[in-house]
């Protein structure tokens, strides 16, 4: 039987032969597009070739893709361990025409393939075509031994491809492939009625149009082909397995996780293992691409199928966290094909482990929400969860929908599951709006690009006589504009544009920023200050120098950093971000928790020590894979080509990186680091400054120093000490202070009490008081609750302009059933606000002291609703 490796190897040596250039798959996380979370489809790594905006340097292509379907059109999570083919991460096989091919090549080696490589049975097989596509269907027969009434016509429903609402598009020639046991009752009608006998394996896109935001389609200025084809779904049927996850794709893990929960793999087990095993799959490519579990954006994603991966090991009797455990099983099976799983996979293990133990914790309070909606609806008499309650379990506490209606279901409760989906559909809404294609951003719609790429002199010169190549737009004084040659350098990589002026004796534009269109043309942004710019004519474009110099010394300094943290903290560390500006630079890496100032320290003295050893900086092209293998860093969402641009600072660094650098680092001066924080879980930011910026820093921390000297009286090395004692100082005196106001109410307290009104024998004492803090009115309730012996204390007050309602208990009236906590929720509502605490004190806050007076004289009737509730 071959195994799902041979299958992958053969799909590509098939279309090397055919004079395909077969090339990695890209990080799941896109380079360069903010319209999706993650690579959903082989296509998206190509998107710039089909808008025009890249040049084609290989017009065959063919690659295997690491896809994850989570979220937009492309959605397969609800399905995930319901059936038995659709996944959150997926493999994708594709061959790729870029303006060379068409339909015919595409649908006469599909066959071929198909039928005589993995020998799939001729008879069981279909094809559809979209029903405008009368070429399709005439060549299916003409080319390959399928009948032609096995040749079937669909809408854009099923037949027509599109990478998100907006961006290329075409129509699709989709092969569909019987699985039933009886070959003489195939049907024309069962195809794409979800009938699990009938699978559709392979998708022939033909990508012809561009559809714009007002959704118009617009033919592309060149026909292409696209091609995908699910390496799990032809894995079972190459094998002979009615589900994937009986395939050797799942299998090995499917067989870990029966060893560790000590469960089997059937009946109502199944759909557990299935959804561990694939989200398992997920999480490991996505984190070994640098995204880390967060509460926005993919992060939030990669978060939600952790916690639906944990929640389902719990069904099967797993508590403690152990979906970590089942990272090595994935890194054996798929780490020769996609290595960064073996390079990674401790890394890997931390982070699910961590994320595992805060579910653990999440998890309790999500229930302590879900008891506290099913109180309510007690008190309000109702007995369905309302949707947006359900929601908020699902958003907030990644609550899956089945455990609230199975927790529901146990306690007699219905669930509104239609304002549940209707609040899934606004968020959803709310998360496409304002979404356009990057490209988009920069080019107005409707304008196309219709010159060459911009030839970038930037490495080499600040200067250069050149000429625009095109204007894409002019709004008042605003223009962009594209040249044939630039020293401009465009954002990327964290460094910031280029910025100064393109000019002749006629015309003045200051460039105010230059980005990127594509991976090959630099648009020039900025403001006319005279003349009126024409295609065509003569400038000369020269940049900020200053800036451009203040610049590289902080790029380079990323670099150094970056090895430094790595040689320091641990080689698990990532660069996740960076913003290269002349005064700062800004470095997101990953790290499970905040580094010791003494570890900061270090790196920061390991980079002055070389940029003291003024090592030169070297800059090479070399072959991607080559460079890889040297041991270059290839940084989190970058795109790279074939060619990579090397950079190297001795044996200490070496990234591929585009962006621009100094000579050597002595030329850097000085390295300082200003902040460091958390930005996201597992995810830290260092913030420096470095050269000019870097003294101006230590000048003005020095003098500040000086000040608080002199206002202190002692030297720099005794300061901390003198700072502590003067805090220990001050504690001191507000505890004293805050002793003395509690003091002042001994004696009330006392009348208090025998003043108090008595609730069915129990004694309540019910008091607006005059105090500063819910600490303050804390310890007078502690006072109160030891003077009673036997009864109930409810203070309020105002303090900051908003209600403060305290409640204490004894300890017999809470061994009789009562507590706190219940009287103060209570009370808490009066004041427009709520309550919580435990049953010998609670507190409650509100925005309206108004109403204080009301809560404190309705205490003693809602004391005795809870001593009758005990009767």
């Amino acid at each position: 039987m071959k195994t799902s490796n041979e299958i992958r190897a053969e799909f590509l040596k098939f279309f090397e032969d055919r004079g395909h250039k077969i090339v990695p798959s890209t990080p799941v996380v896109p380079a360069d597009d903010p319209t999706l979370l993650f690579i959903n489809a082989g296509m998206n790594q190509f998107k710039n070739i089909f808008l025009g905006t890249e040049k084609v340097k290989h017009t065959r292509i063919a690659d295997t893709q690491k896809c994850i379907r989570v979220s937009g059109k492309h959605n397969d999570l609800e399905d995930v361990g319901i059936d038995t083919s659709h996944h959150t991460f997926f493999e994708m096989l594709g061959n790729w025409s870029f303006g060379d091919y068409y339909k015919k090549e595409a649908i006469e080696w599909a066959w071929e393939l198909l039928t005589e490589v993995w020998g799939l049975e001729k008879e069981r097989l279909w094809a559809t075509v979209h029903e405008t596509d009368a070429e399709a269907k005439k060549l299916w027969p003409k080319v390959t031994e399928l009948p032609r009434e096995r040749v079937l016509e669909f809408g854009d429903k099923d037949n027509f491809w599109e990478m998100g609402e907006i961006g290329p598009c075409g129509p699709c020639s989709e092969i569909h492939y019987y699985i039933g046991d009886d070959i003489t009752k195939q049907s024309a009608d069962k195809i794409n009625t979800d009938d699990p006998d009938y699978i559709e394996i392979w998708n022939l896109v033909f990508i012809q149009f561009n559809r714009d935001s007002q959704g118009r389609l617009k033919e592309l200025p060149q026909k292409h082909v696209d091609t995908g084809l699910g390496l799990e779904r032809i894995v079972s049927i190459i094998q002979d397995k009615r589900s994937n996850y009986d395939t050797d794709s799942f299998s090995p893990i499917i067989n870990e996780i029966e060893k560790i929960t000590k469960k089997k793999y059937k009946g109502e087990n199944q759909p557990a293992f299935r959804v561990i095993a694939d989200h398992l799959r997920s999480l490991c490519i996505s984190i070994a691409d640098g995204v880390m579990p967060s509460n926005e954006g993919r992060g939030y994603v990669i978060r939600r199928l952790l916690r639906r991966a944990a929640r389902f090991g719990r069904t099967l009797e797993m508590e403690k966290p152990f979906i970590y455990t089942l990272v090595a099983s994935l890194s054996e099976m798929m780490g020769e094909t996609f290595p960064e799983l073996i390079e990674k996979q401790e890394y890997i293990e931390k982070v699910i482990k961590a994320e595992e133990v805060n579910f653990g914790e999440t998890i309790d309070r999500g229930i302590e929400l879900f008891d506290s909606v099913v109180s309510r609806l007690e008190t309000e008499k109702k007995s369905v969860i309302p949707g947006k309650d359900i929601f908020k379990l699902y958003d907030t506490y990644g609550f899956p929908v089945d455990l609230t209606e199975l927790m529901a279901k146990e306690k007699g409760l219905g669930v509104d599951i239609e304002k549940f989906n209707e609040e899934m559909t606004s968020q959803k809404e709310r998360s496409r709006s304002g979404k356009k294609f990057a490209t988009e951003e920069l080019i107005p719609e409707g304008v196309e690009l219709n010159c060459d790429p911009t030839i970038f002199l930037g490495y080499d010169t600040l200067e250069a006589e050149t000429e625009i190549t095109q204007i894409i737009s002019v709004n008042n004084k605003d223009i962009s504009l594209l040249l044939k040659e630039t020293p401009y350098y465009a954002e990327s990589g964290g460094q910031i544009g280029d910025t100064g002026f393109i000019k002749n004796k006629n015309i003045n534009i200051q460039v105010n920023d230059t980005q990127k269109v594509g991976d090959s043309y630099y648009l020039h942004l900025g403001i006319i200050l005279d003349g009126k710019p024409k295609e065509g004519m003569k400038v000369i474009a020269s940049v900020d120098e200053d800036r451009r110099n203040n610049i590289l010394p902080n790029h380079t300094s990323t670099h150094l950093m970056h090895a430094a943290l790595r040689k320091i903290l641990g080689t698990h560390v990532q660069q996740a971000g960076s913003l290269v500006a002349p005064d700062r630079l800004r470095f997101d890496y990953t790290h499970f928790e905040k580094p010791l100032r003494s570890l900061l320290n270090e790196i920061e003295s390991l980079v002055n020590r070389k940029i003291r050893e003024n090592i030169q900086v070297k800059t090479k092209i070399t072959n991607f894979e080559d460079a890889k293998k040297s041991g270059a860093m290839a940084l989190f969402g970058e795109k790279y080509g074939d060619e990579v641009r090397m950079v190297e600072i001795g044996e200490f660094s070496k990234e591929l990186c585009g962006g621009t650098h100094v000579g050597r680092t002595g030329d850097i001066g000085m390295f300082l680091i200003t902040q460091e924080t958390s930005i996201s879980s597992g995810i830290r930011r260092i913030e420096a400054v470095t050269g000019e910026e870097a003294f101006k820093y230590t000048q003005e921390n020095m003098n500040v120093l000086s000040e608080i000297e002199g206002e202190l009286s002692t030297s720099g090395s005794e300061l901390a000490e003198r700072i502590r004692n003067l805090s220990d100082s001050k504690k001191q005196l507000e505890k004293k202070l805050k002793q003395k106001e509690v003091s002042s109410y001994l004696s009330e307290i006392d009348s208090w009490i025998s003043g108090a009104s008595e609730i069915q024998g129990v004694t309540l004492v019910a008091k607006i008081i005059d105090s500063s803090s819910v600490d303050e009115m804390k310890s007078i309730g502690d006072v109160l609750r030891d003077k009673l012996k036997s009864g109930v204390g409810v203070l309020g007050a105002k303090i900051d302009n908003k209600a403060a309602l305290i409640t204490v208990m004894t300890k017999d009236l809470i061994d009789s059933g009562l507590s706190s906590k219940d009287i103060v929720t209570t009370l808490g509502k009066i004041i427009g606000g709520g309550g919580g605490g435990s049953d010998h004190m609670a507190t409650a806050g509100g925005k309206n002291p108004e109403l204080l007076k009301e809560a404190i004289e309705k205490s003693a009737s809602v004391l005795e609703s809870f001593l009758k509730e005990k009767v």
